[in-house]
């Protein structure tokens, strides 16, 4: 069975991060930062890291000759065991850069997929983590053994090659790959299960998204008085949670933290957590948390935006209605948060200036978040049974009541406000129940 794709390390290792930038592309000022987070997330001793131009990717190697040949020489005085490299690589890049600089190579897919591995807490987080792992490594077999040339014989004298060991470590791959598929497919119904359980509740859900380290987690913990872990690293946050909240108005909402994105995200995580980023697909409104401090905050948010359209393609659900925090206000000046709040105001999606870490602006963006959630709220006339407790209770429990009439001695005539989701869920449970226009 093939390797992982980074070894667990000890903090001891020496790790050493290159960015390579190609044929001149432009890229986040703030990326290598980025870069030397991830790899230090991983708990290894970072001699370097920097930009590299690479005018002409060499199919082969990436890098040219005279980079390989200078990063060589730069390792060997620096102790370097593993080279990070912050860009994809192909199985043959990699393999060739191995044999090369005579030590461990990984890609910025490799790396991100390690993190996660540190990261997973739940058994659903672990199993979505390996699946995107053996994804990963059914791609590298070819860099990933030395012996693949060898082939076993068949039974008898006759029995011919057989096959090689690349199709036997294929073979074993695919069979655990397809395993993985049967329990994900569990994880998603049950994920489903749970989603149709807060609808009949009547809780719509607001699903917490954006860029890593942006704070989405903190955000969560201050809304819903939690104490999912909030930290300064990436992905601290892999397993999502659900929590429900009463609004100012005395509704009910369920609050999802979900993944951090990044620039480039692996396209095989997108895959293995499909059922966790459906939360965020199906839900009644995406909360998008920006770091507006960070001074690539237009580039992480485009980044969002990418994967947000990536996954709507993949899931063929529709994306939700988004509302923007504009998270770590209290980062800013008051010149550019006086700025920011005035341009927040015009902003198409609508956006909120907040700081998790003080509470300022949480009341306006729980506010804001009513707005978009019950906009299409107006009065409706509902005829129920009388006997009815249950549904009586929930119309008084999700929605705004505004008056009441026995008509007769076995039905009640309400008056209610209620959004087209509060008559779709009303519909799902009491199909019987007609609803009109007051």
């Amino acid at each position: 069975m093939a390797r992982d794709p980074v070894d667990r390390r000890p903090p001891e290792e020496v790790a050493a991060v290159v960015l390579p930038v190609i044929g001149g592309a432009e890229i986040a000022r703030s990326r290598l930062e980025e870069s030397r987070g991830l790899a230090e997330a991983l708990g290894v001793r970072l001699a370097f890291a920097e930009h590299l131009t690479v005018r002409d990717p060499h199919p082969a190697r990436l890098f040219g000759s005279g980079q390989v040949d200078a990063l060589r020489r730069r390792f060997r005085e620096e102790g370097v065991s593993l080279f990070i490299v912050d860009a994809a690589l192909s199985p043959v890049q990699q393999r060739n850069l191995e044999t090369d600089l005579k030590l461990k190579v990984v890609d910025r897919t490799g790396l991100i997929l390690e993190i996660f591995g540190l990261r997973a807490r739940t058994a659903e987080g672990r199993l979505q983590v390996e699946m995107a792992r053996s994804l990963y490594e059914r791609s590298r077999l070819v860099r990933t053994w030395t012996h693949l040339e060898r082939q076993r014989g068949g039974f008898g004298f006759l029995g011919g090659p057989g096959e090689s060991q690349l199709e036997t470590d294929r073979r074993l791959l695919d069979k655990r790959i397809a395993g993985f598929r049967r329990e994900l497919e569990d994880v998603r119904r049950t994920r489903r299960l749970q989603r149709e359980g807060r609808a009949r509740r009547g809780a719509p859900v607001v699903a917490i998204v954006g860029y890593t380290n942006a704070g989405k987690s903190t955000l969560f913990n201050r809304l819903t008085s939690s104490d999912v872990l909030a930290a300064d690293m990436p992905f601290a946050t892999l397993d999502p949670t659900a929590r429900e909240i009463v609004a100012a108005s005395g509704r009910r909402m369920a609050l999802v933290d979900t993944v951090g994105f990044i620039t480039d995200l692996p396209t095989t995580l997108v895959a293995a957590f499909r059922a966790t980023l459906e939360e965020a697909m199906e839900a009644d409104l995406l909360l998008h948390v920006r770091d507006i401090s960070h001074p690539d905050t237009e580039y992480q948010a485009n980044d969002v935006y990418r994967i947000l359209e990536q996954l709507s393609e993949e899931t063929g659900l529709s994306q939700p209605p988004m509302l923007e925090a504009w998270n770590k206000a209290d980062a800013l000046d008051e010149t550019t948060r006086r700025i920011l709040a005035g341009r927040a105001l015009t902003m198409n999606p609508p956006a909120q200036l907040v700081s998790a870490l003080t509470g300022e602006g949480l009341d306006e963006l729980l506010f804001a978040i009513e707005a978009q959630l019950f906009a299409d709220r107006r009065r409706r006339r509902v005829i129920i049974p009388a006997a009815s407790g249950r549904l009586h209770a929930w119309l008084h429990h999700n929605c705004e009541v505004a008056s009441e009439l026995l008509t007769g001695e076995n039905e009640l005539l309400i008056d209610v406000f209620m959004s087209d989701t509060d008559v779709a869920r009303l519909s799902a449970n009491w199909p019987e129940v007609s609803v009109r226009d007051a």
